[in-house]
């Protein structure tokens, strides 16, 4: 499938399939595979394979899904958005980082790397922002992983819409 290349956005391709993408929300850079073609004409951008082997297949879609994700995140962006359950737990903004505190004798401090905005939409929703999708699944599961959802009474950090299915616990075992 070719990538549109919508309005107001900026690819080059450079040398030995390295990518630049430009738009509102920021720059891109990725380099791909050599073997394949990247060509860009009238707004729209096609990957040619050289042959129809299996791995080629694999990588000229990976490498759309990828570029398409890129065009995608400097015009609209992508966003996580994470939940705190469990009592006492609650996010707090410090500047562009944040500060989580989920039960431990201490508070974890997050920093927010270049490209991602963390915001505190309330002190139980946290909000990761940015336009480079892998890097924000990245940051939203480093805050996911500072203390997974408990698989008996569900407390923790999940994301927004997740379902944790509860085990039944011992006492379930006695009827």
């Amino acid at each position: 499938m070719p990538i549109q290349v919508l309005k107001g956005v900026e690819v080059t391709v450079g040398a030995e399939n390295a990518v630049t993408v430009k738009g509102p929300k920021g720059t891109l850079e990725q380099s791909f595979h050599p073997e394949l073609g990247i060509v860009q004409a009238d707004g729209i951008i096609k990957i040619e394979r050289p042959s129809d082997e299996a791995g080629i297949r694999a990588l000229q879609g990976l490498t759309r899904a990828v570029l398409n994700n890129m065009v995608l995140g400097v015009t609209g962006g992508f966003q996580k958005s994470l939940d705190l359950v469990g009592t006492g737990y609650r996010v707090q903004q410090t500047g562009q980082n944040i500060t989580l505190l989920v039960g431990y004798s201490h508070p974890v401090d997050i920093e927010a790397p270049a490209g991602i905005t963390l915001t505190v939409e309330t002190p139980t929703h946290l909000l990761v922002d940015g336009c480079d999708k892998q890097q924000v699944g990245q940051i939203a599961a480093v805050i996911r992983a500072v203390r997974k959802p408990d698989a008996y009474k569900g407390k923790g950090i999940r994301y927004t819409g997740e379902v944790v299915r509860l085990k039944p616990g011992k006492s379930a075992a006695r009827t």
